[in-house]
């Protein structure tokens, strides 16, 4: 039987490299991400389903749910980095940091919600949630995306305590060379940092051996 997989966020960064990860092992892929026209080159390039929108809308959440009636794995990849350059804490614009909870908190719990019967149906049902160590160091800047990683590690700790028949792992995949940190820290800084494709195939190797639920750091 062929594993289903739903990736958001899939036309860039981690996403788009896990996506060609599992597509080269055969894994069926149920894509999405707000920029329509890349995301559809990638739904071309490796036969997966492409279906754009913004995870924040729960019509488009239903719409992924619906495209995936037999799922294996849920990947909850799609964020939001919020303002730049990064302000502290003390000037953080308050409409700002609601915005990053839905998409990086509120998205991924509504996608879980969606997706549980099909998950918990497979025999091999896993959600992974892409988090970062900004949810637990104290960075100067990164204090509203970090406050939501934490939340997402949270949810995540509680969701696979309440769902044993499910894998559930938040996952810190470490500084990639991605336009978000580049957004961030400025593009010479992000070359430095570790090839979106080398931390997918980590992340594969985690899907594929399924271990116990839990925090796991791929660098």
């Amino acid at each position: 039987m062929t594993n289903t997989a739903l990736i958001t966020g899939a036309s860039r960064g981690l996403g788009l490299a896990l996506a060609r990860s599992l597509a080269a092992s055969g894994w069926n892929l149920v894509l999405t991400a707000r920029g329509a026209d890349d995301l559809e080159r990638v739904a071309a390039e490796l036969g997966a389903t492409a279906i754009p929108g913004d995870v924040t809308d729960p019509a488009h959440v239903e719409r992924l749910a619906r495209a995936a009636p037999e799922l294996d794995l849920l990947v909850n990849n799609a964020s939001d980095l919020g303002v730049t350059p990064l302000p502290p804490l003390a000037g953080y614009p308050l409409e700002t940091f609601r915005a990053l909870l839905e998409t990086n908190v509120t998205a991924p719990l509504a996608l879980v919600q969606a997706t549980l019967p099909a998950l918990r149906a497979s025999s091999r049902g896993a959600v992974v949630n892409v988090t970062s160590d900004a949810a637990t160091g104290a960075y100067e800047g990164w204090g509203g995306y970090g406050a939501s990683k934490a939340a997402l590690e949270q949810l995540s700790n509680v969701l696979a305590a309440e769902e044993p028949s499910v894998r559930v792992w938040w996952v810190d995949p470490g500084e990639m060379n991605t336009r978000m940190l580049a957004d961030a820290v400025g593009a010479e800084e992000a070359a430095g940092a570790a090839d979106p494709a080398k931390v997918a195939a980590a992340l594969h190797d985690l899907v594929s051996s399924r271990p116990a639920s839990g925090k796991v750091s791929l660098q």
